[in-house]
């Protein structure tokens, strides 16, 4: 499902327009992007939690020379699935 086919499914539950429902989908995805980003965690009881985690400095080797590399730390973002997610998963 991509974005334009969840604003429709959405729309369809919500009795709005696939417009406005699109619109509502942007604002949460600016809204959660700008809270991780802050390093803030994001949680939804139930569905998931986001948050912003840190990447330690580690060895690694380029793929192309077999040469040992240090990759530099950093963040990424996890999601991890609530119970209700998890539940939904398993039917």
């Amino acid at each position: 499902m991509n974005k334009s086919e969840l604003a429709s499914a959405v729309a369809e539950k919500a009795g709005v327009s696939a417009a406005q429902a699109a619109a509502v989908i942007t604002a949460m995805q600016d809204v959660l992007v700008d809270a991780v980003a802050k390093g803030e965690k994001v949680s939804v009881p139930g569905f998931f939690s986001l948050e912003r985690t840190e990447r330690a400095a580690r060895q690694g080797r380029n793929p192309q020379t077999g040469e040992s590399m240090t990759i530099p730390a950093g963040f990424a973002a996890k999601l991890t699935a609530g119970s209700a997610l998890k539940n939904a998963v398993k039917k």
